[in-house]
């Protein structure tokens, strides 16, 4: 499966199974996506291939640790290697075709924008935090 940047600067590539996808409404994640939650897969790293604009790539980071890479041309968000460089964290939203999985969880529901009430009624699982069943697929 194939996604890129908004652009196209940036391409990648998974393979195999791909894990659920979860929803994190933190604060960071909001302003990072623009919008109430952000999207993501956990992809096990030996499942992830850059095919071009690596190079493309830029990179922000917070004190307390939190990661934001992004494409220097277009400004989306892109893949990013987790802190323990066993997996990538990958915007769902790049996919560039139609993908075999759904929403599994709401993390940090807790810390979610006030006006952020859609996801409260439907049937996946809600967390405060990130819990450690989130791993990559």
């Amino acid at each position: 499966m194939k996604g890129s940047c908004l652009c196209g600067a940036v391409t990648f590539q998974l393979t195999g199974d791909l894990p659920s996808i979860y929803q994190c409404h933190c604060s960071l994640c909001r302003k990072v996506s623009g919008s109430s939650s952000n999207s993501a897969l956990i992809v096990a790293r030996s499942h992830f291939q850059w095919r071009s604009g690596e190079n493309q790539i830029k990179s922000f980071a917070t004190p307390s640790g939190f990661k934001s890479e992004f494409c220097c041309h277009c400004g989306s968000p892109v893949p990013n290697l987790s802190a323990d460089g066993q997996s990538y964290w990958v915007p769902a939203g790049l996919m560039s075709e139609p993908i075999s999985t759904q929403v599994s969880a709401h993390v940090y529901v807790d810390s979610r924008a006030n006006w952020d009430t859609g996801f409260l009624s439907d049937d996946v699982d809600k967390f405060a935090q990130m819990p450690p069943a989130i791993e990559a697929g």
